[in-house]
């Protein structure tokens, strides 16, 4: 076995195995800001494996076929792992749940464990996933393979008190927004200009913020709503806007980093209605702007956002108390600019400067 370094001199060799950029969603968006902040660093070597590598060109066409193309990169992903974890000393693997975490996450931490007898390599399952306890209830293989796993690292307090539930320890690194890419800006005056960044997914009920807009309407005739994203629902979405006839909404595709800063920019309310989250980057991301926050509340959403001190919350699947709080900011500018304030600050503890030296304790710790 070869001799383990010195974890408070040497450099740690860390792999980021994780989703890439060619499917836009949170978790290929950490691990692409990861990657970009740890270039360079004194204390970090980084390297990255993406789950979802591409086809030969042979098999280019396998690509628009979903369950096809899965079972092609398969053999290629493994093939991938076995050559990268072969000199590393963390596998820092991104997790979400269900058959994805047995497709990508599992195998890395098998291969990963394979390779602890030649190194002494460390897993660190970094998961992400706010289906968390229906994943565990359902999956035992999920509890099987975490319980094993050398560290688990969420982005919330609320995955730590559901892992707690089963048995698993689990410490919290938050998700990360790199504020070169939004500008904080007062919004006076407040306008009725809301922007959506989630995608058309069940989980994030965008029809509901669809018809909390429509409510505002009957207020405010000028509102405006900015949908960004994409997703299986669009169509529904957009379906239900125009039996509404409901005008000023605004479907504006996918954004990328560079695109996403200037919809928040914008838009001087942010609105979201999701059932189910975790930490979602995109509430962090308005805190960053200066976007005053208006959101449902699922379980997940009172640690991120304090109910009058940096948002505000109503019941999931309430559309008509959704644009109450929508309309409340509007009618009262000084609450909506406290909110913003305060969530501003609070967006301080997203940032690199926070985070960095978490993830080297969390890192040398393994070691």
């Amino acid at each position: 076995m070869s001799a383990a370094p010195n974890p408070r001199t040497s450099k740690v060799k860390v792999v980021i195995v994780a989703p890439s950029l060619r499917y836009v969603g949170g978790q290929s968006a950490q691990a692409d800001l990861l990657l970009r902040l740890w270039q360079h660093d004194p204390d970090i070597e980084i390297s990255f494996l993406a789950v979802d590598p591409p086809l030969p060109r042979a098999l280019a066409w396998a690509e628009r076929i979903p369950g096809l193309r899965t079972i092609l990169r398969e053999p290629i992903y493994f093939w991938q792992l076995w050559r990268s974890l072969k000199d590393v000393d963390v596998a820092h693997i991104f997790s979400a749940s269900y058959w994805s975490f047995l497709l990508a996450p599992a195998p890395a931490w098998l291969f990963a464990k394979i390779k602890t007898k030649t190194r002494g390599s460390k897993t660190l399952i970094n998961y992400h996933s706010g289906e968390a306890r229906d994943h565990l209830e359902r999956f035992r293989s999920a509890a099987f393979v975490l319980s094993r796993a050398d560290k688990i690292v969420v982005p919330s307090g609320y995955l730590v008190d559901v892992f707690r539930e089963f048995g698993l320890p689990a410490v919290v690194v938050p998700n990360l927004v790199d504020p070169s890419q939004f500008r904080y800006r007062e919004r006076a005056p407040l306008r009725p200009r809301l922007v959506c960044t989630r995608g058309f997914s069940k989980y994030y009920s965008v029809d509901v913020v669809v018809k909390a807009f429509a409510e505002v309407k009957k207020e405010y005739s000028d509102a405006q709503l900015d949908l960004v994203g994409g997703g299986r629902l669009e169509g529904d979405v957009r379906k239900l806007v125009a039996d509404m006839n409901l005008t000023g909404v605004n479907f504006t595709g996918v954004a990328s980093r560079q695109q996403i800063g200037k919809y928040y920019d914008e838009a001087d309310i942010f609105i979201n209605a999701s059932w189910l989250d975790n930490m979602p980057l995109s509430v962090i991301e308005a805190f960053a702007s200066g976007t005053p926050v208006v959101t449902t509340s699922p379980e997940c959403m009172p640690y991120l956002v304090e109910h009058e001190r940096t948002g505000l919350l109503s019941t999931v699947g309430d559309e008509k108390a959704l644009a109450a709080n929508v309309i409340r900011l509007l009618r009262d500018p000084a609450l909506a600019a406290r909110l913003a304030q305060n969530a501003h600050e609070e967006s301080r503890k997203y940032t690199w400067k926070a985070a960095r030296e978490q993830w080297v304790s969390t890192y040398r710790g393994l070691l």
